[in-house]
């Protein structure tokens, strides 16, 4: 059977970025690929000036998502202030910005959206010529190099991520692995083996999840269940330029207490 590196995400807010215009910089419900490989790439140490080390961490990595939880929906108001455009001219750093007189500046309002207390589990397979191994990606997810957050650098993660080596014939047996639960308050991050309703009371679990996934639309489980199919704008292509290219995404929701 394919092995699988199965990890898990959850932090009080998350934000996953979608296609951002004008003010308004909204958030998905749950990672999509670029996150997951951004996420990855910390971990290893990878910088976003590294082309060719982006180009094989995009290259070796294939991902789907389970989103147990899409949390709630919160919205943070912001003014910045900002200097006026100029032909000819260009503020490199925060700092070159707010250099200009008072005066000058303008304000501009925006709002971002946040996920907060939402809960979802990755897995990763490997591509043939990947340039890691899983056991590299467990390892560095364990003790990564940079510091991980969840979209944002307000977002730091506050549970662990329990990257675990699983054996499974396809995407949904791999995601519906079941990690010991640290999210127990009474026993700050000891494991609590299979201890689901504990975790359905404290995150307020819905009774459907999603299944997000790449390649065949038949792939999630083998079965021919009808799935949604769409084209998704998170591929990364330039880490440095924010350049995203088109992927095809499908998706399936599950009703888990129908299922038991």
């Amino acid at each position: 059977m394919p092995h699988h590196l199965v990890f898990r995400l959850y932090a009080p807010m998350a934000s996953w970025g979608e296609a951002a215009v004008g003010e308004t910089r909204p958030t998905a419900t749950y990672p999509g690929r670029s996150a997951i490989v951004g996420l990855i790439g910390a971990a290893l140490g990878i910088r976003r000036d590294d082309d060719v080390g982006q180009r094989h961490l995009r290259e070796s990595l294939q991902i789907a998502v389970k989103q147990r939880s899409p949390g709630l929906l919160l919205r943070d108001y912001h003014t910045v202030q900002a200097p006026p455009s100029q032909s000819k001219v260009t503020h490199r750093t925060r700092r070159e910005e707010l250099s200009v007189p008072k005066d000058a500046l303008n304000t501009i309002l925006s709002s971002r959206d946040y996920r907060c207390d939402g809960l979802w589990s990755v897995a990763v397979r490997l591509a043939t010529h990947a340039a890691w191994s899983l056991d590299d990606l467990k390892a560095a997810l364990e003790k990564p190099r940079f510091a991980l957050y969840l979209g944002r650098k307000a977002c730091p993660l506050a549970a662990p991520l329990l990257p675990t080596l699983v054996e499974a014939e396809n995407w949904r047996q791999a995601l519906d692995h079941r990690f010991e639960s640290a999210l127990d308050p009474d026993r700050t991050w000891l494991a609590l083996v299979g201890n689901e309703e504990k975790d359905k009371r404290l995150l307020r679990l819905p009774e459907e999840v999603l299944y997000a996934w790449e390649g065949d639309a038949d792939a999630l489980d083998g079965s021919d269940t009808a799935s949604e199919s769409s084209e998704v704008w998170d591929e990364p292509l330039h880490r440095r330029r924010w350049q995203f290219g088109p992927r095809l995404e499908h998706r399936r929701t599950v009703n888990v207490e129908g299922e038991r």
